[in-house]
């Protein structure tokens, strides 16, 4: 029978949805669902994965002090990295000014199609966002997918963890069983990556049609551009900082990227990310934690987005901004850009946000970039998603979290070698998983059960013990 890779298959489907959208648009339109479907069952894996892995990891360092320590050093670097998208946009779009010339009046432009398109919403104060990040319930919080509310439950629960020690030894291996059986699922879920990308490819192109690029065509090749020397400026800090090439890691995440890229969602992978960069020599802990925050914290390729964007409009409508008021744009976009991510339209309510704090743009004029928005999505979901990746691998690196002879050799090993013994990926993307030879009567891997209770007991005592590798991997 033959086998293709999981790259392989998303690839083809990529290239058949264009070709379905070109020349049958409504039949590609007529598919979406099948993409938000897939979206959707990958949406459900990540709040109990991401709460698995943050759980075991912290139990593993035996440290929540060093936890601390990676949380406050990702902080740092998001801010960094996001400053730095922000300002090369609003340089590159001063320097080629991809709105000029185009004379538009605003007072032909619909404000309401704005609010339609963000469905009357409204970006989350600073205040309201702390507490949204706070758990109302423990099962709300896996309801309603709220990340860093899992996020919180999940630090609370292994500082438990490693506070009670020997006292509950059997929490730490049923958590780490319970990871094992999502990775599973994931992999399963998997399986359908190809009929999704088909179906949001075909989609895309059925409803927008090519022509679009003609018509923003400037605006799309500044930002894609400024995406591009982003990334490249990436590549250059990891090699500086860690020593590992980010066309290495490309390489090794091909599949996952092209998926992100058809999907235009980066939450479509974070789960296969999570194990790929835990397979890299990453920690548990740094990799539980820093991935899923960079997905409200680190949003680079919106940030070129948006101060392109900001720019393109002012440009559009005759409006020249002084440099002082491009700063104001930069300090307003640091804090609209952040927690972004799960919002409707969350681009537009930061463009009008930044549009308001100006005052000399009108607010209609966000309209504008309708239609443009969605081919946009492509290069922000990449450059946010190897973003967060690379922020991983720094912090990671910084914080004696990476295994850095293990990194190399994974991500110099030829694609066609399994990169882990304990699970042997399958040509669609899944794992076969390597049974435990020794198990306990209940079931539970003793393996797995000396390996957690040694954990918490080191714990306990105020040691800190080796990391133990994961002893099932999927998807990867």
């Amino acid at each position: 029978m033959l086998r293709t890779s999981l790259f392989t298959q998303v690839a083809v489907a990529l290239l058949l949805g264009v070709l379905v959208g070109k020349v049958w648009p409504e039949a590609g339109a007529a598919v979406q669902w099948v993409s938000d479907g897939f979206i959707r069952l990958i949406k459900t894996m990540i709040a109990p994965l991401v709460f698995c892995v943050v759980v075991t990891g912290i139990a593993k360092a035996g440290d929540l002090r060093a936890f601390g320590r990676i949380g406050v050093k990702a902080l740092v670097w998001f801010e960094v990295a996001s400053t730095l998208a922000l300002v090369l946009g609003l340089v590159a779009a001063n320097l080629v000014s991809p709105g000029a010339g185009m004379n538009v009046d605003p007072a032909t432009l619909d404000p309401d199609a704005v609010d339609a398109k963000t469905g009357g919403g409204e970006l989350a104060s600073t205040s309201d966002f702390v507490l949204e990040s706070l758990p109302t319930s423990f099962v709300g919080a896996f309801a309603e997918n709220s990340i860093l509310q899992v996020l919180v439950l999940a630090c609370l629960t292994g500082a438990a963890l490693l506070h009670l020690g020997p006292k509950v030894p059997a929490i730490l291996p049923a958590v780490a069983q319970v990871e094992t059986v999502v990775f599973t699922l994931v992999g399963y879920i998997m399986r359908l990556a190809p009929l999704a990308v088909f179906a949001a490819s075909a989609g895309l192109i059925g409803q927008y049609g090519l022509t679009v690029i003609t018509t923003y065509g400037k605006l799309i090749a500044v930002c894609y551009l400024v995406g591009l020397l982003f990334l490249g400026l990436l590549a250059v800090a990891l090699r500086l900082l860690t020593g590992i090439s980010l066309w290495q890691f490309v390489r090794y995440t091909r599949a996952e990227l092209l998926l992100a890229l058809g999907t235009a969602s980066s939450e479509s992978v974070m789960p296969r990310m999570m194990d790929k960069l835990r397979k890299a020599g990453c920690r548990d802990d740094a990799v539980g934690l820093v991935l899923p925050t960079g997905y409200s914290f680190n949003l680079d390729g919106a940030s070129i987005y948006l101060s392109v964007g900001t720019l393109f409009i002012a440009q559009a409508v005759g409006v020249d901004l002084s440099l002082g008021q491009q700063v104001t744009v930069v300090l307003v976009l640091m804090l609209t850009s952040k927690g972004m991510a799960g919002v409707p339209g969350s681009a537009f309510l930061a463009l009008s946000a930044t549009a308001s704090s100006l005052g000399v743009i009108p607010a209609g004029a966000v309209a504008l970039l309708l239609g443009a928005d969605r081919i946009m999505d492509s290069m922000r979901v990449v450059v946010n998603l190897l973003g967060n990746c690379v922020a991983v691998f720094v912090v990671s690196r910084w914080d004696g979290a990476l295994d850095l002879p293990l990194a190399r050799r994974v991500l110099t090993a030829p694609s066609d070698e399994p990169v882990t013994d304990e699970a042997e990926e399958d040509g669609d993307g899944s794992a076969t998983v390597t049974p435990v030879p020794d198990e306990s009567p209940t079931g539970t891997s003793t393996t797995d059960a000396s390996v957690a209770d040694a954990s918490l007991t080191d714990a306990s005592a105020g040691r800190t013990p080796d990391q133990a590798p994961a002893n099932t991997t999927a998807g990867g």
